[in-house]
């Protein structure tokens, strides 16, 4: 089979095309034949060595895959060959979801809605599920409350946009002012021209997710009311975490995990028409460079590779 692999750390073009053995599920795994592969910063940070959870080369990146089961280990239950399935797999573990085939434990997927294409599928599970549970499991997010994304034009933001409207919350939205009317499309009620306005404004906020972690955190803080939530996705420091405490505020940084239930749930508002999942640009598997070059744009919603 065909499978995106590197060698040395470095620009995109270190992500070349060759052949490896077709995976065997073991006990618990089902084999995916992958018709998407969902690109996300991560895989690009992991790619440039700017950060090293995968350790040295060679290693194969990407998590997110979408497609047809076409093989069954031992012990899977609820399955059955041909059945469509999208899935966050293994991560932070070596999975390689650049490929033709990839293995999955059957825990880590869920089903794909009828009305939902490969692509968005594919691109769902790492970004959606990052929104979901940065507003949802962590930030338990309750209508009526004022909930702020930043990054809202963005591969999580974007689902965190219409998973916090999901859930009636009031939405004020961070964006590029190139991204704002997809954002607004999205149903947030308000939002921001970061370049232009400062979001300490528009406070104070019921729960607030942050993409950039550090002082970016302080001024997140700044906006947050007392005994509200700010979940981050990169390092607060130890600074705001200290302040947090002190200030009666909540603070997580998180990591997503995988989590099949609540992928099944995003995958009924994908039914309901409440959850769409943008597609800034689709590749086929062999141009794995250019999709990453096209990650770098900043586009609006994901980047995906077709197989």
């Amino acid at each position: 089979m065909h499978v995106i692999e590197q060698t040395s750390l470095g620009a995109p073009e270190v992500l070349q095309l060759t052949e490896a053995p077709m995976p065997v599920p073991g006990p618990g795994e089902v084999r995916i034949r992958v018709a998407a592969a969902g690109i996300n910063p991560v895989d690009a940070m992991v790619r440039a060595g700017a950060i090293s959870i995968l350790g040295d080369p060679p290693f194969r990146v990407g998590w997110d895959a979408a497609g047809r089961i076409d093989a069954l280990g031992e012990g899977v239950n609820g399955f059955a060959a041909g059945d469509r399935v999208m899935g966050l797999i293994r991560f932070p573990e070596q999975v390689g979801a650049y490929a033709q085939y990839v293995n999955a434990p059957a825990a880590h997927l869920a089903r794909i809605p009828d009305r939902m294409t490969d692509e968005a599928a594919g691109a769902l599970p790492l970004a959606g599920l990052t929104a979901w549970q940065a507003l949802v499991t962590y930030g338990r997010i309750k209508p009526g409350q004022k909930v702020l994304v930043h990054a809202a034009g963005g591969g999580v933001g974007h689902l965190a946009v219409q998973i916090a409207k999901a859930h009636g919350a009031e939405v004020w939205a961070t964006a590029s002012a190139a991204k704002i009317e997809a954002v607004k499309s999205l149903g947030a009620d308000h939002v921001i021209d970061y370049k232009q306005h400062d979001f300490v404004g528009s406070g104070p906020f019921d729960l607030i997710l942050d993409h950039a972690g550090g002082e970016h955190v302080g001024r997140s803080l700044d906006v947050l009311k007392p005994g509200g939530h700010v979940t981050t996705l990169l390092d607060p420091g130890e600074q705001n975490t200290a302040r947090a405490e002190r200030e009666g505020k909540s603070l997580v940084w998180m990591m997503v995990k995988p989590e099949a239930a609540e992928l099944t749930a995003m995958g009924e508002l994908v039914s309901a028409g409440r959850l769409k999942v943008l597609i800034g640009g689709s590749f086929p598997l062999a141009q794995a460079a250019q999709a990453h070059q096209a990650l770098a744009g900043s586009p609006v919603g994901k980047i995906v590779l077709t197989v």
